[in-house]
C-alpha cells in the first residue's frame, strides 16, 4: 500500500537517507557480550536461511557468528563446542532462531530521532513495510503529535471523533460503574504502564482506562478498566492492548483483570458485536428539538456499516435508517 503525500506542518523534519521500511538484526556477541545491530533490508530471514548462509561479525571484538565457528565459552567441555558437535549445531540453530523467529524480533531505524530500536518502539502501521510499524519511534510520535494536534482543522478533528461519539452512544447502558477505591485496589496504586505511584485524590493525574477501547465497541466494565497515569492514557487513546502493552504486560493484566488473554494479545482489533444495536438508535433518535438529527444519523449510519452491524438491526430500524 502506497503511503499518501504528507506535509511537514510541525518542524520536526525527517534525517535524510533513512530507509523508513528496513529492519535491523539485533544480537548481543556470544565472545564479549556487546549488542550489535545489522541493517537487512526489507526480505526479513527465515531462521533455518539465518543458520545455513548468515556470518555476523561483532563490530566490538570481531567474533563470526555463523555454524562454522567454536563457541567461545570457557567453562563447557571441548567436546561441546567445536563447530561440529552437535552441541555446537543446536547453539547456532537457537541462535539464528532467536533472531529472526518472529517480527517482534526485529529493530528497526526512527526516522525522527535516528535511533535504532526495538520492534516495540514503534506503534503498528498495517501494511507498512515488512514489520508494519510507523517510521518513528513512540516518542518522537508524541512530540509530533503535541506539535501538530493543536493545528488540525475542525474538519479534521470532526472527522476523527465521529466513530468515537457514535461507539459511546452504542455503549450508553453497557459501562458498569467502576469503584474507584476497589480500581486503586488492584493496581496497588500505581500506574500499570510506568508503575508510577498515584494519589487518588488527584483526580488530574490518573484516568480508568478502557483496555479494550470503546471505539472498537468494549463498555467500561471491571474485567476492561485499568488504572493509568494521565500522560501513559493520552498515549493509549484508542490504541488496542496489543499495540501499547507488551506481552508480559498483558499477561499480568489479564491477571489482575480476568480479562480475556486471547482477546488482548490479537493482533488486530476485534470488533465487539455483543451488544443491543437497537437500543443504540433508539438512544441516537431521543435528541433535544435544537440537536441536528440528520448528523446524528450520518454517523450512526457510517458506524453501522463499516462494522457490519447493519443485520443485528431489526427489520423495522434498517427501514427507519434507509437500509
Amino acid at each position: 500500500m502506497s503511503r499518501r503525500k504528507t506535509r511537514n506542518v510541525t518542524g520536526i523534519s525527517r534525517i535524510e537517507g533513512i530507509p523508513y521500511h528496513d529492519a535491523w538484526i539485533s544480537y548481543i556477541c556470544v565472545n564479549c557480550k556487546e549488542l550489535n545491530l545489522i541493517n537487512i533490508g526489507q526480505e526479513l530471514l527465515q531462521p533455518s536461511e539465518a543458520f545455513e548462509n548468515s556470518i555476523w561479525e561483532c563490530t566490538s571484538c570481531g567474533f563470526r557468528h555463523c555454524k562454522g565457528s567454536d563457541l567461545p565459552f570457557e567453562n563447557w567441555p571441548k567436546a561441546f563446542i567445536d563447530s561440529d558437535s552437535i552441541t555446537s549445531v543446536r547453539f547456532w540453530q537457537a541462535f539464528f532462531r532467536i533472531a529472526t523467529e518472529h517480527k517482534e524480533s526485529y529493530w528497526k531505524q526512527c526516522n525522527c530521532c535516528g535511533r535504532v530500536l526495538s520492534f516495540s518502539a514503534f506503534s503498528k502501521h498495517s501494511d507498512w513495510g515488512p514489520l508494519e510499524r510507523q517510521m518513528e519511534c513512540r516518542g518522537c510520535k508524541g512530540a509530533i503529535n503535541a506539535e501538530l494536534n493543536p493545528k488540525r482543522t475542525k474538519q479534521q478533528l470532526y472527522e476523527s471523533s465521529i466513530r468515537r461519539r457514535a461507539a459511546e452512544l452504542l455503549l450508553e447502558g453497557e459501562n458498569e460503574t467502576i469503584i474507584i477505591e476497589d480500581l486503586f485496589k488492584r493496581f496497588k496504586g500505581k500506574c500499570f504502564k510506568t508503575k508510577k505511584d498515584l494519589e487518588i485524590n488527584d483526580r488530574q493525574s490518573w484516568a480508568s482506562d478502557h483496555i479494550l477501547p470503546s471505539k472498537y465497541l468494549y463498555p467500561l466494565t471491571i474485567q476492561n478498566t485499568a488504572l493509568l497515569s494521565k500522560e501513559a492514557n493520552e498515549s493509549k487513546r484508542d490504541k488496542w492492548p496489543n499495540e501499547f502493552y507488551t506481552n508480559n504486560e498483558l499477561i499480568e493484566l489479564a491477571k489482575i483483570t480476568g480479562a480475556n488473554l486471547e482477546l488482548l494479545s490479537s493482533k488486530m482489533p476485534i470488533i465487539n458485536t455483543n451488544i443491543d444495536v437497537d437500543a443504540c438508535v433508539t438512544r441516537l433518535l431521543m435528541v433535544r428539538e435544537q440537536s441536528n438529527l440528520n448528523k446524528r444519523l450520518s454517523e450512526l449510519k457510517k458506524l453501522l456499516i463499516s462494522y457490519n452491524l447493519v443485520d443485528a438491526l431489526s427489520n423495522e430500524n434498517k427501514k427507519l435508517l434507509g437500509f
